[in-house]
């Protein structure tokens, strides 16, 4: 397949060469900023710069928008599309009504849409393996949708057709698991940098937290600490060390052991 992308972030880098390496073509990459545009294309086998917005001669039957959520409609309102090409975005928030709504009010030409949403953080240069990587698909017609799927596939053994409610529900729980949780890691490290105290030393614990979670169809069932045994000298020790420290991780550890211990009487 032909497949183009507007923008040259993270999604962007790792979604570019997951597809090139099963054998699809990347015909042009657009960012605003060229210097990374030029940086993709490079990476890739036979891939042109694309100048600006003007993708009406492409030959590319899919052109993915991989960019951020607020970008979105700015891209829409001021590119030039081939006819017929299937315009999808990334984004795990933005309902494909809503976009629907603004290629039918912007685009000159009949296109179609949908949804090519992949679950994970993306960094570049950080490798995966892209057969696990969960895609969430989503097209008003059956025909897209099933290419899409295809597209999907021939990356993945990971792919679920959804609907935007979904995906919506599913990105809010996303960002509980991985985004909050890299919080909690980055005040962890601060602690210890205070300290002089090596990061290293959590690796072994925060290893053997996920793989728990993973194992679980229940992750509550593996909570421990102070919270969860009712410790409440230690608890009140770390919140004086706390409070003398940062304020602003006192009030993150007094409402998640809260927050743990009031699930665990309700149980």
């Amino acid at each position: 397949m032909k497949i183009s992308f507007i923008g040259a972030g993270n999604v962007a880098w790792h979604l570019a060469q997951a597809f090139e390496d099963a054998g699809h073509w990347i015909c042009e990459v657009y960012s605003r900023d060229t210097q990374k545009a030029r940086q993709l294309a490079s990476s890739l086998y036979d891939t042109n710069i694309q100048p600006d917005l003007n993708f009406s001669d492409s030959e590319a039957e899919v052109i993915v928008i991989a960019v951020t959520d607020d970008a979105i409609e700015s891209i829409i309102e001021r590119v030039v599309l081939p006819e017929g090409v299937i315009l999808v975005h990334t984004s795990g928030t933005r309902s494909l009504a809503e976009f629907q709504k603004l290629v039918e009010i912007y685009s000159d030409v009949y296109v179609h849409t949908g949804v090519f949403y992949p679950l994970q953080t993306f960094t570049k240069g950080v490798e995966m393996d892209y057969s696990e990587l969960p895609f969430c698909i989503e097209s008003r017609n059956e025909l897209i949708e099933g290419k899409l799927m295809q597209l999907a596939s021939s990356v993945s053994d990971n792919v679920t057709r959804m609907d935007s409610d979904e995906r919506f529900i599913l990105h809010v729980a996303a960002v509980f698991a991985s985004n909050f949780t890299n919080y909690m890691f980055t005040i962890s490290h601060d602690l210890l940098e205070r300290e002089q105290l090596r990061f290293d030393l959590l690796k072994p614990l925060i290893q053997t937290t996920v793989y728990k979670a993973l194992e679980s169809d229940d992750p509550s069932i593996g909570q421990t600490g102070p919270a969860r045994r009712g410790d409440w000298k230690t608890t009140a020790r770390h919140l004086e060390y706390l409070q003398e420290t940062n304020e602003d991780y006192t009030e993150i550890y007094r409402l998640l052991t809260d927050k743990i211990r009031n699930l665990y009487i309700s149980k």
